[in-house]
């Protein structure tokens, strides 16, 4: 109930009006993710709209440099035929010229500017007049509080209203242009805007609207989240719409290269625009796969150098803004945006899936989880929005990122917070297993235990009374914190659970309280490896230059009694059975062979062949009336040397011989060995002791050891 509650309020957050500025997010990433993964969808040349630029090679070009725009007319008007006659479809006008030169009111000699160039914009009326009656020119306007239209000439040439159209886009909240809008109502009238105008005479239909503002264009409906608008579906890069140069054009057209024009404009809808560096801007979806902006369609002349932008900027001209409208209603493939219901459904998804993480598993698990989940969906959304369906990302991602700190924090608050104090109480007492499990549970610890097969680990310094007896108490109390530290951490590396310390003395379990299949394995690499490190400590640490510590270690495996065990008000997790006892005894027994590690052979037998294992005799310990075969652990198989293989192949020979009462032969064997190996020396000797004076016939060669 809480990571449900969780999500569900950080979904609602991630889709309130608060969020709106990071909403239109989703369309910018997935514009530029699309692009970087899936390049150019389409062939340039199959764009169904082409822009004529006015841009920066026109305005340094002869005759239009320095010259004000209302006096390009004349050359507007040559380059509009060309492009019509070159059988395009249908052109549109996304600059607006208010003014004529032949309404010039300035003094000019003993007239008006405008009576001495009458007529100067006859070409361009002609030609605009000429294109309006077969219905293929759009003029366009910008409406507002203070309306631009065309001149007066230029509106009654293209018989008013009948084809001049809006050009107004639609701007977020963000003052990012992602939609266009469909429609104006005009003195009554539904009026379309340019794009969708262009689009419906290139199609040869008109658009259809309903009561709620959806449009429907030659069978096609207008997807739109925003009423009355379309969201808009750009390419990457800047190359996706071919760009003319107004200057080139109008050189090709006054060399009357008809072939060109036929080449480049049959069949498209052609859009005359500014793409400048700094006039007419906007910031749109494409604003992070935007690229350089110029004219780099084939050129007709070599008349004048072209002229690119420098830099890539995140705005584009707004002729492009039309251009990609066009292109999107005539290919059937604007963006289609998910309603308000799935948006909050989706971001409620991933929230809970977020949440879910965080309640179950460690912050730094939760956070790795939520970023796997993250970057899955924003790609499923790339590879969906290559399909023209935008599914959001930027609202998931919010809500999600709210429900994982949310449940994290109110863990760490609230739910956690027993959790963590029991922990951090019962960490020194109990072993992590225990507690882990203790916490599942949601149980105190209660007295009681189990039977386990175990292996027993029984360590402690040789001659630490005498090295106690020499050191202060604070100097004592530091070396042993230092030695049971480092033998601890070897032990719990390889999987052991210190039972308790005993003096100098360390017991511990291996396969208890955590299932262990190779816990005798492990136990003898613990007991490698803690002979290295207080080898290591011997050499390096400056508690340990003065008194060079030794350890005994014995290894016994078997069943056992494990569990909480002492009062009902106080009591330790603990090991209890005959196998702790008898590895008690083996630690005993390296004293009187002058051995490291000693092991029993229940123990050698679970080992494996991992381990090199010297059999050292058969024994009884104190307490015991069976016998058993005791082994020394030398080192792993794999780093024996070619001296130990010798030894042990030696002192094997020898103790078949001892058990064979082949005494003399047995102190031979024995003798090998005996001025570099104390077991070796000790059978020697006794076995030449027996040759000469041999036992009676109820011999037995199992040793007895008295002391623990």
């Amino acid at each position: 109930m809480v990571v449900a509650a969780i999500a569900l309020v950080c979904a609602a957050a991630s889709v309130s009006p608060a969020a709106r500025p990071v909403r239109g997010l989703s369309l910018d990433i997935l514009t530029a993710l699309r692009w970087e993964v899936f390049g150019r969808s389409k062939d340039p040349a199959a764009s169904p709209a082409v822009v004529v630029a006015i841009d920066e090679e026109s305005l340094r070009t002869v005759p239009f440099k320095d010259a004000p725009m209302l006096t390009w007319t004349g050359e507007i008007g040559r380059v509009l035929s060309a492009t019509l006659e070159g059988g395009a479809k249908v052109a549109g006008f996304d600059v607006v010229i208010p003014n004529s030169l032949e309404q010039s009111e300035i003094p000019f000699g003993d007239g008006m500017l405008g009576e001495k160039v009458r007529g100067f914009d006859r070409d361009f009326l002609r030609a605009l007049a000429g294109a309006s009656a077969k219905g293929k020119v759009v003029l366009g306007q910008v409406l507002g509080d203070r309306s631009i239209m065309p001149s007066s000439g230029q509106r009654i040439a293209v018989r008013q209203q009948q084809n001049i159209r809006p050009l107004n886009d639609h701007t977020d909240s963000d003052d990012i242009v992602r939609r266009l809008p469909l429609s104006f109502d005009i003195n009554g009238a539904k009026m379309p805007t340019m794009a969708v105008e262009l689009a419906a005479r290139a199609l040869g239909t008109a658009p259809q609207f309903d009561e709620r503002g959806r449009m429907k264009l030659a069978g096609y409906l207008v997807p739109g989240r925003v009423p009355n608008t379309m969201t808009l579906n750009f390419e990457g890069g800047a190359d996706d719409i071919p760009t003319f140069s107004f200057a080139d054009l109008r050189a090709c057209a006054v060399k009357d290269d008809k072939d060109y024009f036929r080449r480049w404009f049959d069949g498209k809808v052609v859009i005359f625009g500014t793409v400048l560096d700094i006039e007419d801007r906007r910031m749109t979806s494409k604003r992070f796969a935007t690229g350089i902006e110029g004219a780099r369609s084939p050129r007709c002349a070599a008349e004048s150098m072209p002229v690119t932008a420098k830099s890539r900027t995140s705005t584009i001209a707004g002729v492009y803004i039309h251009a990609t409208a066009v292109n999107n209603l005539i290919a059937r493939n604007a963006t289609i945006e998910v309603g308000p219901l799935l948006r909050l459904l989706i971001a409620a998804l991933i929230a809970t899936l977020a949440a879910t993480a965080a309640w179950l598993f460690r912050p730094v698990v939760a956070a790795l989880a939520w970023t796997v989940m993250i970057v899955l969906g924003i790609a499923a959304a790339t590879i969906a929005f290559n399909f023209a369906l935008a599914l959001p990302i930027a609202e998931p991602f919010l809500a999600s990122l709210l429900a994982l700190a949310a449940t994290i924090g109110f863990r760490f608050v609230v739910a956690d917070k027993d959790r963590r104090l029991l922990q951090k109480s019962f960490a020194l007492y109990l072993a992590p297993h225990v507690i882990n499990r203790m916490l599942s549970s949601n149980k105190l610890p209660e007295l009681g235990g189990e039977t386990r097969n175990v292996t027993v680990f029984f360590s402690d310094i040789e001659g630490f009374s005498l090295i106690a007896e020499k050191m202060s108490p604070d100097s004592l109390m530091e070396l042993m914190n230092e030695y049971l530290s480092a033998m601890t951490d070897v032990i719990e590396r390889h999987g052991g659970y210190v039972d308790k310390y005993i003096g100098d003395s360390i017991v511990a379990v291996f396969g208890a309280p955590a299932d262990d299949p190779d816990h005798a394995a492990n136990a003898a690499r613990a007991a490698l490896d803690c002979c290295t490190q207080l080898a290591e400590l011997n050499a390096s640490s400056a508690l340990f230059q003065e008194y060079k510590l030794a350890q005994r270690i014995g290894i016994n495996s078997g069943e056992a009694l494990v569990g909480n065990f002492g009062s009902r008000r106080r009591f330790n997790y603990s090991v209890m059975s005959d196998a702790v006892n008898l590895a008690s005894r083996l630690e005993g027994a390296n004293k009187f062979y002058g051995t490291t590690v000693i092991a029993s052979e229940t123990t050698v037998a679970l080992t494996g062949e991992a381990f090199a294992w010297r059999e050292l005799d058969a024994i009884r310990v104190k307490g015991r009336t069976q016998a058993l075969k005791i082994y020394q652990l030398l080192a792993l198989s794999a780093g024996l040397t070619a001296a130990q293989e010798t030894l042990i192949a030696n002192y094997a020979d020898g103790l078949a011989q001892w058990r064979a009462r082949e005494f003399e032969r047995a102190a031979q064997y024995f003798g090998r060995s005996a001025d570099i190996d104390r077991p070796a020396s000790l059978f020697a000797a006794r076995a030449r002791e027996l040759a000469q004076n041999p036992p009676g016939e109820d011999w037995d060669p199992i040793r007895t050891l008295q002391e623990k």
